[in-house]
């Protein structure tokens, strides 16, 4: 019998990982690339591949649990009334050169939501020590509540040091909510929260796992980093919470990122995402008396949108955010981006760009953290080499960066990274800043980190190894799902 069962076992697997593929491919009616990804692993790597499967590929969609963002609904009135305005030509912009861009901001209202507001100030951040001196000195100032979401929270100095800081302020009264994601934050747990929880404040995972220790929900993260703290400031931007984004970290070693401090309107927005996200979490829905409220008129000059997306909702609207503007471009487009995994309307629209004779700019790290990522990045670069892309390595430290600059006037500084991940898996949330100082002043950010950066030619790229060449070849094949 045992010699019998040994003998038919791989027919046996072959047909089981055949009905596998059928069951968790084809039933889902994924987007094509993403089903032949999952059928090039499955086929490949049999039983392993319905593992990793379990932990990478289950489709949100079918389960029945997000909603209408309600505390967005609050927004639909305002948003009607500028859309009109929009359509009437009557919407006064601040910076009249970015007027242009009417068609921009009428695709983000009515495919996010998204208030266009015009009486913020920006402060912009490219080093993690200042950024979170910043936001240590806000808490400490804050008054009434204090609401904080990060991807990674690390259980290390920084990490510590943070969740004390909000640990004194929920004990002096201050409405303190902290969300984490379950996956990226997995480090921490019931011990590193255990003082802040005694102390009043409230936190919880998004996304978490039914089972201890085993999390199969790898896909479908809240990569959102926002705080909002009595409706008076807020940051949004890159910089997730530990040593590394410090430079603290010898494996990275100088951390570059970007992250916004925002003082205006556009809070209105950035709250609503945080408390959708924190209901979503806690499972019930908030006190009206903490929705969407701002403490004070704000004077600041910069237009903005605050704009969102993630699995939850039918349209990539950050991606679709992203090309329009290469569209809206005649000059220059400035792009950093620690990964760079484009879909085939993302190629489509880099292309039009260059040919159109646009100066196209694109800086991705020269170290990478993911290696599978960093080939799949290289395997499209090529194609944009040849049609004569200024293509950098940054080699100061290591790049984390998303950000996108168009013609010195308009720009976009958030989470979403140049990647399908961040298109159709990851929660995600991009300010769109309509203002030539502050796209000036990321343009002149983005020169300065040229000088700390290789230029890749095309004589360089085509002298890679052969090796090297396989295996960028191969895990462009698995692009759609890293």
């Amino acid at each position: 019998m045992e010699l019998y069962w040994f003998g038919q076992a791989p027919w046996f697997l072959l047909v089981l990982n055949l009905l596998l593929a059928l069951t968790v491919v084809f039933l889902e009616r994924r987007d094509i690339g993403v089903t032949w990804a999952w059928l090039m692993v499955l086929f490949f790597l049999p039983i392993v591949g319905f593992v990793l499967y379990l932990f990478f590929g289950q489709n949100l969609s079918r389960v029945k649990r997000y909603q209408f963002r309600e505390q967005e609904k609050i927004l639909l009135p305002g948003i009607s009334v500028q859309r009109q305005q929009l359509l009437d030509e009557e919407l006064q912009f601040n910076d009249p050169r970015t007027a242009r861009y009417r068609e921009l901001l009428h695709m983000n209202m009515v495919g996010d939501f998204s208030l266009y507001t015009q009486d913020n100030d920006v402060t912009v951040y490219a080093d993690g020590t200042e950024k979170f001196d910043a936001l240590l000195a806000d808490i400490a100032g804050a008054e009434q509540y204090i609401h904080v979401q990060y991807y990674i929270w690390q259980d290390d100095r920084l990490g510590r040091r943070l969740i004390d800081a909000l640990t004194e302020k929920a004990k002096q009264g201050v409405e303190v909510r902290v969300l984490y994601d379950a996956w990226g934050s997995k480090k921490i747990g019931r011990r590193f929260l255990h003082n802040f929880r005694e102390a009043g404040g409230m936190a919880a995972p998004f996304f978490p796992s039914r089972i201890p220790l085993i999390n199969f929900k790898m896909n479908y993260r809240n990569h959102r980093k926002l705080v909002i703290i009595d409706g008076s400031c807020g940051y949004i931007g890159g910089f997730n919470v530990g040593d590394e984004y410090l430079g603290e970290v010898k494996k990275f070693g100088y951390w570059r990122d970007t992250h916004l401090r925002i003082e205006g309107t556009a809070l209105i927005q950035m709250h609503a995402i945080f408390l959708h996200d924190w209901s979503l979490s806690v499972r019930q829905k908030l006190p009206e008396n903490v929705f969407l409220a701002v403490s004070r008129p704000f004077e600041g000059k910069v237009g903005a949108q605050i704009v969102s997306s993630g699995p939850d909702q039918s349209r990539e609207t950050i991606k679709l955010a992203y090309i329009k503007m290469m569209d809206e471009a005649r000059e220059t487009i400035m792009i950093q981006t620690p990964y760079f995994i484009p879909d085939e309307s993302m190629m489509t629209a880099l292309k039009m760009a260059i040919l159109s004779g646009v100066e196209v700019h694109l800086m991705i790290p020269k170290v990478p953290d993911h290696k599978m990522v960093y080939w799949a990045s290289y395997s499209y670069l090529g194609e944009l080499l040849d049609l004569g892309v200024n293509c950098y390595l940054y080699k100061k430290g290591f790049l984390h960066a998303k950000t996108m600059v168009v013609d010195g006037r308009l720009a976009s500084v958030g989470t979403a990274n140049m990647d399908i991940r961040s298109y159709k898996l990851n929660f995600e949330v991009n300010a769109i800043l309509y203002d030539s100082g502050k796209a000036g002043e990321l343009e002149k950010l983005f020169r300065a980190d040229m000088e700390d950066s290789e230029v890749l030619t095309v004589e360089q790229y085509k002298l890679r190894p052969l090796l090297r060449k396989a295996l960028e070849s191969f895990t462009r094949l698995l692009s759609p799902i890293l």
